[in-house]
């Protein structure tokens, strides 16, 4: 894991997005994809980071982080459903087979937490009880563990932040059929448990995670985007949890919900205009994004050269698919 003092340098060259000439970018809030004429696509990971679906700053060597861990993820579940990758040339790029994106995000819960509006906890916490068109019992607690993992939608398009909540009719409303949505849960929930799995054997805990499916060209389901990122899903400590939960303590997390939290104690809150963050925040969280990836993959995180779009050219002209 780098130090302060070797990030603070790499804050002003941190990377926004790259021009890619001849290519027409779809821009999402932290990947940019390039659709190639063959039928695949240029993923590319970026720094960008987002808080209440704002952009607040640029976060060094976080779409590093997030596209090498994914590749990583991907290989340890390749064996319960496909992926989309086909090559990962770059840091920061992911050369992916074309999907159809299904217009829902599945989000895999195994606690009752969260302070953004679709949380479980933000919508308990307001009274709900049937929430996801799932049924909770009075007398939870925030960062309770519950009975068992449990499988939730969300509206979903591109480049924009997630809908709300869909109860399984509305899943099948948008458009997907019952055989293929049982597909989806029984799936999204083995993404799960094999995430906690390898989690807890580098003493960590799966929270929840975000999933998001396509199909390919033959109408076969694939996994797309991101898997077990510091982005999607919650990471907390595991060998202080329970003290901390017992305390009425937030958890000691690796993911990006220490930042929302920090917005929420400076009295910011999700319709709010954000201030950028600041760099004390910024390094913090290149810091824990770092530690993240070195504890669940067992290997040391290797800083990537800036500037990034310099690097993603070259090894895009190399491949063959600049000019």
């Amino acid at each position: 894991m780098l130090t302060p003092a070797q990030i603070r340098p790499v804050i002003p060259l941190a990377f926004d997005g790259a021009t890619l000439p001849g290519l027409q970018v779809e821009r999402g809030q932290v990947r940019d994809n390039y659709a190639l004429s063959d039928g695949r696509r240029i993923v590319i990971a970026t720094d960008r980071f987002t808080v209440f679906d704002q952009q607040v700053g640029l976060v060094p060597f976080k779409g590093q982080i997030l596209n090498q861990l994914t590749a990583w993820w991907f290989e340890q579940t390749a064996d319960i459903v496909p992926n989309h990758v086909i090559d990962v040339p770059d840091p920061n790029i992911t050369i992916a087979l074309t999907a159809n994106p299904l217009p829902i995000a599945v989000i895999v819960r195994g606690f009752i937490s969260g302070i953004t509006p679709s949380s479980l906890w933000k919508q308990y916490e307001a009274g709900a009880r049937v929430i996801y068109g799932r049924t909770f019992p009075n007398g939870l607690r925030k960062n309770e563990e519950l009975p068992h993992p449990i499988v939730t939608a969300t509206a979903k398009t591109f480049g924009q932040s997630h809908g709300g909540p869909l109860t399984d009719d509305e899943v099948l409303a948008q458009g997907v059929s019952p055989a293929l949505w049982e597909r989806i849960q029984d799936v999204a929930l083995q993404l799960f448990l094999r995430g906690r799995q390898l989690a807890i054997l580098s003493d960590l805990i799966l929270v929840d995670s975000k999933y998001e499916f396509g199909l390919d060209l033959n109408g076969d389901l694939v996994l797309i985007d991101e898997l077990h990122t510091p982005d999607s899903s919650r990471f907390w400590r595991s060998d202080t949890y329970d003290e901390q939960f017992e305390a009425g303590e937030e958890p000691d997390s690796f993911d990006r919900e220490f930042v929302r939290l920090w917005y929420q104690a400076q009295e910011f809150g999700e319709n709010d205009p954000l201030p950028p963050l600041p760099e004390h925040l910024i390094v913090t969280i290149s810091q824990r994004y770092q530690r993240v990836y070195e504890m669940l993959t067992g290997q040391p995180f290797q800083p990537a050269s800036y500037p990034v779009e310099k690097r993603i050219r070259i090894t895009l002209r190399y491949a063959g698919i600049l000019n």
